[in-house]
């Protein structure tokens, strides 16, 4: 057996143990990765720690942290009861207004990651004050950012059309905007349906306090804006104007505005500090140390490679759409566009197949993923739910990851690759 079938196998062992016991799939996956990396591709311990996604530990931190200090000194109650204002009481907006903020943050520039860490903490606090859905929100939140993540000026939309430039293949930016645009529009909606969005008011509510308050928030004082509340407000706009302005990394300047706060505000730190998901961060950082294990073995590049090897253009493009929307909920999906997309060269060199539409298709199955809880926009909202069963919500996102794995690959397939067969 070689050792990238080995290594695939080990990780289905590591899913059949984390859902049969209750044993931290992280932990198991940092154990998969040592076993796997010593033993099998003889990877010295930093070549493991090598594939440790430092970067994304630092997110998931720092956005906790700084949105925990938040919710312990009062502000994301009264951001909460802003919002309601701002939509008149109808709470069935909320979830289409974090939609298009999302897709606004990404598709002016921002990478979806730092849109979901500005946007998800908000959106998820308000979910757990009007009894919404956090799968909902999530999905709203996460489904908004891709919507918008492929226009013309976005990171990701740039990316994918310089590849495409790069590789000397026909493309059409306003087509892969609209196409990821109109996917996710179209997924958000069924969300909302199937998770109870009609049940929610759409006439004015009041807006009560249904949480006995934050430390600073005693019960009929919502609407004042205390020098804690106020200094938070400023971080979370610094927050939001280091990453879109100045690309400056979302996770050190949430946690560098989270410590300046706990400075003046110590008691408020300290209950931060505990309200980090740490389980959470295990999960997600072994998962991915694992994920870096595979790659660094070839493993990812030994799937593709025997995928475009297939003498059927239209059967190697869906298998291609489903190895990007695999592989990319367990990693970064920019990467992975990076693969695919020279990957599927010779066969649309070819001219069997349509290039726009297939470069969309990837690009959507690739990305829609990212509600997945072990890709990092998953990571954030599972990360950042309050007042939830963190196994269930896991449990749910993953399943729900699991059906965008399955059911997108083909739908895009089908609508984009398709039509465009020669």
């Amino acid at each position: 057996m070689s050792d990238e079938l080995i290594s695939i196998l080990v990780l289905v062992v590591v899913f059949v143990i984390a859902t049969t016991r209750s044993i931290n799939m992280g932990a198991l996956s940092f154990a998969a990765a040592f076993g796997v990396g010593e033993l099998v591709a003889d990877f010295s311990a930093d070549h493991i720690f090598a594939g440790f996604p430092g970067d994304l530990f630092v997110v998931l931190v720092g956005v906790t942290y700084l949105f925990a200090l938040a919710r312990a000194n009062g502000t994301t109650d009264w951001l909460v009861h802003a919002s309601i204002r701002l939509v008149r009481g109808r709470v069935a907006l909320i979830p289409w207004v974090m939609f298009a903020i999302s897709a606004a943050l990404t598709a002016i520039g921002a990478v979806s990651p730092a849109a979901v860490a500005i946007v998800a903490p908000l959106a998820l606090s308000f979910a757990a004050r009007y009894q919404i859905s956090p799968l909902l929100m999530g999905a709203m939140v996460v489904h908004g950012s891709q919507g918008g993540g492929f226009s013309p000026i976005s990171i990701y939309g740039s990316i994918v059309n310089g590849i495409v430039d790069r590789e000397k293949l026909p493309g059409n930016e306003i087509t892969l905007f609209l196409a990821s645009l109109v996917v996710n529009l179209i997924i958000a909606a069924v969300v909302f349906v199937v998770c109870g969005g009609l049940k929610l008011p759409r006439t004015a509510v009041a807006d009560e306090k249904r949480d006995a308050g934050a430390e600073e928030a005693p019960a009929g004082a919502e609407g004042r804006l205390t020098p804690a509340r106020i200094a938070t407000l400023a971080a979370l706009v610094a927050l939001v104007v280091a990453v879109l302005a100045f690309d400056l990394d979302a996770g050190l300047t949430s946690i560098s505005l989270a410590v300046a706060l706990s400075v003046f505000w110590p008691d408020h730190g300290k209950k931060a500090v505990n309200e980090v998901t740490w389980p959470t961060v295990l999960l997600i950082c072994g998962v991915l140390t694992y994920v870096g294990v595979l790659d660094e073995m070839g493993t990812i590049d030994y799937a593709g490679k025997a995928v475009s090897d297939i003498g059927i253009p239209l059967l190697a493009a869906l298998l291609l759409c489903y190895i990007g929307a695999i592989v990319s909920a367990f990693a970064s999906s920019v990467g992975i566009m990076g693969a695919l997309i020279p990957l599927a060269v010779p066969f649309l060199a070819q001219g069997d197949i349509g290039a726009v539409g297939m470069i969309a298709a990837l690009a959507v199955s690739a990305t829609v993923v990212d509600i997945s809880p072990f890709s990092t926009n998953g990571a954030l909202v599972l990360a950042n739910a309050p007042d939830v069963d963190r196994d269930r919500f896991f449990r749910q996102l993953m399943i729900y990851g699991g059906i965008m794995v399955v059911a997108v690959p083909p739908v895009v397939w089908l609508a984009m690759v398709v039509p465009g067969l020669g």
